[in-house]
């Protein structure tokens, strides 16, 4: 998988050098280099973790540096002005947190989207078959923060099913919520599809057909304080690729 990102990456920055060139000059990156080099720095949803450190490893011609949180912290953080090249969040809602203010980013585009699954224990040992069976007295289950595209999510499929849950907690993010069914401290969470195959065996996933009801689309887009927007536009034409997007079909993602 490296070497064909890697191939795609290099046609990707060629074609923006290209365009670079045409144009008489190149930007300047975030350490200063020139484009295709220097510092690329990534603010993305915590669910895109594993997808987007892959894509880190075969960037060439410019360090990725990403940084992961819910999608309305980082939201919150470009609005406050953190420096970053670009923003790829798991919600629309969140990105127009960001777009809404036409300073702040170009016009996002879709591209990948996400659905909900359960996280148990290994091996199921509260025999959690659906959405209701969380409901049960005595269970401690965990949602992501309703702020978060994870927890809305949530809350969208449970408002569907006329369902009522209290989690014994609500996590900032969705890997802080599957990392209390990991650590034990929770019996079930509702996360991503992705984060459970990301957990491999330390958890079990169950699937309901109420999530069917809450698909998340995922926008990215490209800041327009960004120091370094050539190797921005060649990093988001590698996610976009037919091996950028193989990536996340792998890890679980439903293509946009």
């Amino acid at each position: 998988m490296r070497i064909r990102l890697v191939a795609v990456f290099a046609a990707a920055t060629l074609a923006v050098l290209v365009v670079a060139g045409c144009g008489g000059g190149s930007s300047t990156g975030a350490t200063g280099s020139s484009s295709g080099s220097g510092t690329l720095i990534v603010l993305a949803a915590s669910s895109l973790t594993e997808a987007v450190t892959k894509y880190g490893e075969a960037f060439e011609g410019a360090q990725v540096k990403a940084s992961f949180a819910g999608s309305d912290e980082l939201a919150a953080q470009i609005q406050q002005g953190a420096k970053a090249d670009v923003f790829a969040s798991a919600s629309p809602k969140t990105m127009k947190i960001v777009t809404d203010k036409k300073d702040n980013a170009t016009a996002p585009a879709t591209f990948v989207r996400n659905q909900l699954e359960i996280a148990t224990l290994p091996g199921n040992p509260d025999k959690v078959a659906s959405l209701k069976d969380l409901t049960k007295s005595g269970l401690k289950v965990v949602l992501c923060d309703k702020t978060v595209p994870c927890g809305a999510a949530a809350q969208k499929a449970l408002d569907a099913s006329s369902l009522k849950l209290t989690p014994v907690s609500y996590e900032e993010d969705v890997k802080s919520a599957l990392n209390k069914v990991v650590l034990k401290e929770a019996d079930a969470a509702v996360v991503y599809r992705t984060d459970v195959k990301a957990a491999g065996s330390k958890v079990e996933g169950v699937d309901f057909p109420e999530s069917a009801k809450a698909i998340n689309d995922y926008p990215i887009a490209l800041l327009k304080n960004s120091r370094n927007p050539e190797a921005a536009k060649a990093f988001m034409a590698l996610v976009q690729s037919a091996e950028g997007q193989k990536v996340l079909t792998e890890a679980g993602f439903l293509k946009p």
